[in-house]
């Protein structure tokens, strides 16, 4: 009997050949890791040696922290050998340049001027009224950390150009729509924009809904943090009435994700990303007191200033936790995590296809979205790189929605670009929030403290 099993899957092995798909990868990889201090690091390490054959390669590590970069180091030794992969080797650089010789990927995880400006992105806009709980895609914050971001980011994408023009680049710094739209309107890099809300967001349905995830159907699609679940379905059942039955009697379901929710009862679709993040994209939810009371929770169902009063003690305790890695206090979890990364990695060394949720230019895949600016959706990632699919149409109320922060975004793009003080003020008349709680010289005079108070991260601006 196991010799006709090992017999049916060797024929099978060699017909999956003969399409041009590979069973495991099959040659040495270089992995360049751009910002080894990111709180990603050890996830997406540990995915990368979880990837069939890839028993081979370099990971070279980059950051301009050079005991963060060294902690790192440490930390993916330590990952290599509980792999049991000792022919992958480590190379630590804090100079950029020499990694990228040679790279067949790159992994950008970059925080620009770290805790330094995270107080002034949230505090000076809460004097006017603007009210952000994680502030670091949208709204005032998100533009400002765009703003710190994009020359250093455009900077990186030109040594790509020129050193490893073959390389994609597998972006997850933030804000991810903003930071793509700039790299595709500059530079001829390829890009792609990751994020785990997709992954996060159809678990969590599943779990609302008390369903196993792998029976789950779904379409999806937006922008960044405001991609639409279209359709969800359960052998052949559409679960949105479920769901909205459910939550009429579930006041606990319904403090589960209190913003998503209360959106989909008026927009009638569940979008990605947590209540409190999804709260800033929209003009409804934080303009007054007793509304984000109302509507919102702790944490991230919409607790004010959560992001930059967490992420300086955050950053401190994911050092803290490598170290306990290192020591052993704590175990490392090396199975594989549902970040696309790997996935993407193994799907071109192998030709075999996977389906993955990414930020890339629209070019008519939502046909209701502007042309010339990113959308989230779904993508095929084979041999051939990654391959966008078209969507269609989304519903006209939702479509609305992701456009009024596609003008925002646009804009924002647009004074990263061309370093434009202007352009950045234009682009924040538009944010959705701001515009909900702040006439547009107040708007101005937020603009212009926040160049003023973050003027050392920002001198390329006029």
């Amino acid at each position: 009997m196991a010799t006709e099993l090992e017999s049916g899957h060797a024929a099978h092995m060699k017909k999956a050949e003969n399409l041009g798909i590979l069973a495991k990868v099959n040659r040495p990889l270089k992995i360049v890791f751009l910002g080894a201090g990111s709180a990603f690091f050890r996830a997406l390490f540990t995915d990368v040696m979880n990837i069939p054959g890839a028993e081979t390669g370099e990971m070279a590590l980059v950051d301009i922290d050079a005991p963060r970069l060294a902690l790192a180091g440490l930390l993916g030794e330590k990952l290599i050998s509980l792999a049991e992969k000792p022919s992958w080797r480590l190379s630590l650089h804090t100079d950029r340049l020499p990694a990228l010789e040679g790279a067949d990927y790159i992994i950008n995880c970059i925080e620009v001027s770290g805790t330094a400006c995270v107080k002034f992105d949230n505090d000076i806009p809460m004097e006017y009224g603007i009210d952000q709980c994680i502030g670091d895609t949208i709204g005032p914050g998100g533009l400002f950390k765009a703003l710190r971001t994009a020359p250093v980011w455009l900077e990186v994408l030109a040594d790509v150009e020129r050193i490893c023009p073959q390389a994609w680049v597998l972006n997850y710094t933030n804000p991810m729509s903003i930071l793509c739209l700039a790299a595709a309107r500059t530079s001829k890099a390829k890009v792609v924009g990751l994020c785990h809300s997709v992954q996060h967001s159809s678990h969590q349905l599943a779990e609302y809904l008390e369903v196993p995830y792998h029976e789950l159907k779904w379409r999806c699609a937006g922008i960044n943090h405001m991609a639409w679940f279209t359709e969800l379905t359960h052998c052949g059942r559409d679960m949105y009435p479920v769901l909205k039955q459910q939550l009429e009697y579930d006041a606990e379901l319904l403090g589960k994700d209190p913003v998503r929710f209360d959106a989909m009862k008026y927009f009638d679709y569940f979008v990605t990303e947590s209540s409190g993040h999804f709260s800033e994209y929209l003009p409804y939810y934080r303009k007054r007191q007793e509304l984000i009371a109302k509507h919102c929770g702790t944490r991230y169902n919409g607790e004010s200033g959560f992001y930059a009063n967490g992420w300086p003690q955050w950053r401190k305790d994911n050092d803290n936790l490598r170290r306990k890695y290192l020591s052993g206090e704590e175990p490392l979890d090396m199975s594989r995590s549902w970040e696309y990364a790997s996935f993407i990695i193994e799907a071109m060394e192998t030709n075999s296809p996977v389906k993955i949720y990414a930020t890339v230019m629209n070019n008519g895949l939502i046909g209701n979205l502007p042309y010339d600016n990113v959308v989230e959706t779904a993508c095929i990632v084979d041999g051939g790189g990654i391959n966008p699919v078209s969507f269609g149409c989304l519903p006209r109320q939702c479509a609305a929605l992701c456009s009024t922060n596609l003008h925002m975004i646009d804009l924002a793009a647009e004074s990263c670009v061309n370093r434009s003080k202007d352009l950045a003020f234009k682009s924040l008349l538009l944010d959705p929030l701001s515009a909900a709680v702040c006439s547009p010289a107040e708007i101005k005079e937020v603009t212009d403290r926040l160049f003023e108070a973050e003027k050392d991260f920002l001198q390329v601006y006029s």
